[in-house]
């Protein structure tokens, strides 16, 4: 009897040692972030512009397609435009497929607030700076002045609902934008929750007398927009955690492998240094001097190809940049169009030479601009920055067709430009040179010689001369294949020709 009372005693003993082990064992962390597969960290630096938000959308999809599934904004800037700004956090917003976090190392201010408050977490630097929010534009004399009531109000309101979606007190989010709004921190008084509100929010609470208000918050006194340190945001609820350092990030994640980094790679750079507006003057009047002496050679050849690729990088680094859409490349091969009409159909320079124009200067214009109409300072300085690239490019494209008409000669394509009365013999092409101008090169041919066109000119092709086979061009008609044609005149390298009838 008396051993089996010790076998009892002794399992009683290791019952209770067992249980002091499980109560001593520390319970898992449920707040603790979960283990992530494949991380990739984008930069969002600098000024938001257009061409940022476009910058990160590649990245974004480059992301998604790399099987990502935590995305890191690396966030160093001090705001930028509005419309970049809100854009890029309604994307941040809807992204499903990663979980998202905004890495503020030293500032996120004005709207670079906005697009960290759009990500699933905020981490930063213990003395990295978030907020000040408050939308402001420039103005006459430079100097900057705060944003109309209608614009403050929306903005508001949008922010509020960014920092619901993510669970951060939207009180604090709207102080950001609102320098009058003042809010405290409030305690409720059975369960203890601590949140901050301000005083219209507690006002239409419908347990308001359960909430107990405490001190304000010193950063949204009246008069500032509140603007908080990392120390400062996570006691707030609006940051989650403070870290040194990149690799602190890839710890909390417990990543299993190296966050991979999305720098700016060549594409991105040469989008930049294609929107610079000397570099778009440059291809402006490449482009021009290239078409004009493509104009006035035989066939497609190299101008015609740097003309295009001119104009396709114009156009490719305005896509890129944010400021094109397909609109503006109708409206400038729509003015081609009208162009070609006027030069190959029409006699003369009339209205469809006209519409061509203003349609191609409209398109060219608008392709570097956010807006039809500006609506802020920035965007007239824009539109301003556009019209002077365009206007001097011209200029300068105008001196270099009058040095080029004296080494190459006329172009036969423009000369049907201008209408010519007919000659006394019934010219009905205009009077010719009274002496033509001697061959520079000997093709076999002279000026009065007659043959056969073997292909369509248009204007450009090619013509037979009994045995001879020459490039030709014509005089701006368009000749059909079969036509007989005669020299009208030779002049370096080239072979001008019109069409006669049979005899």
């Amino acid at each position: 009897m008396r051993r089996w009372i010790q076998i009892g005693l002794s399992a009683a003993c290791c019952g209770v040692w067992v249980a002091t082990l499980v109560a001593q064992e520390p319970a898992p962390d449920a707040a603790a972030p979960p283990a992530f597969e494949r991380g990739v960290v984008i930069p969002l630096e600098g000024v938001i512009l257009p061409r940022t938000e476009r910058f990160l959308n590649r990245k974004l999809e480059r992301a998604r397609q790399q099987g990502a599934d935590l995305v890191v904004l690396q966030i160093a800037s001090p705001g930028g435009a509005l419309d970049a700004t809100l854009n890029l956090a309604t994307t941040l917003r809807d992204i499903d497929w990663a979980r998202t976090v905004a890495y503020i190392p030293e500032e996120a201010l004005s709207g670079a607030a906005i697009v960290a408050l759009a990500c699933d977490e905020i981490v930063m630097g213990p003395q990295a700076r978030l907020g000040d929010a408050g939308p402001v534009f420039a103005g006459p004399d430079a100097l900057f002045r705060h944003a109309p009531e209608k614009i403050r109000s929306d903005l508001a309101r949008r922010v509020r609902d960014l920092a619901e979606f993510r669970g951060r007190p939207p009180a604090l989010a709207e102080a950001m934008v609102d320098k009058d709004l003042e809010v405290f921190r409030v305690v409720h008084r059975q369960t203890g929750e601590v949140t901050y509100r301000s005083q219209p929010e507690l006002d239409a609470l419908a347990d308001a007398q359960q909430w107990e208000k405490g001190p304000l918050v010193l950063e949204s006194r009246a008069g500032s927009f509140l603007e908080v340190n990392g120390d400062r945001a996570v006691e707030l609820q609006l940051a989650d955690a403070t870290v040194g350092a990149l690799s602190d990030v890839e710890q909390r994640y417990a990543l299993r492998a190296p966050l991979l980094v999305m720098p700016h790679n060549w594409i991105d750079k040469s989008v930049d240094i294609l929107n610079l507006p000397l570099v778009t003057a440059a291809l402006f009047v490449i482009g021009a001097i290239a078409l004009y002496i493509e104009l006035g050679a035989p066939g497609v050849g190299m101008g015609g190809l740097v003309a295009g690729l001119c104009f396709a990088l114009f156009f490719w680094s305005r896509f890129l940049g944010g400021t094109a859409d397909w609109l503006e490349v109708i409206l400038v091969l729509g003015g081609l169009a009208f162009l070609a009409l006027e030069l190959f159909v029409l006699p003369g320079f009339g209205v469809a030479g006209i519409t061509g124009l203003v349609l191609m200067v409209v398109g060219i214009v608008m392709a570097g601009q956010n807006r039809w109409v500006p609506q802020s300072p920035r965007a007239f300085a824009q539109l301003a920055t556009s019209l002077v690239v365009l206007c001097g490019s011209g200029v300068v494209s105008l001196l270099a067709f009058a040095w080029l008409s004296r080494v190459l000669g006329t172009v036969p394509v423009l000369q049907r430009l201008i209408l010519r009365a007919p000659s006394a013999d019934g010219d009905q092409e205009g009077a010719t040179h009274a002496a033509p101008l001697a061959p520079v090169r000997d093709f076999g041919v002279s000026p009065g010689d007659r043959g056969i066109a073997e292909s369509p000119l248009r204007p450009a092709g090619r013509a037979v001369f009994g045995t001879v086979y020459l490039d030709v061009v014509s005089d701006g008609s368009y000749i059909d294949r079969g036509r007989r044609v005669q020299v009208v005149e030779i002049h370096g390298n080239r072979v001008l020709v019109r069409e006669i009838e049979p005899e």
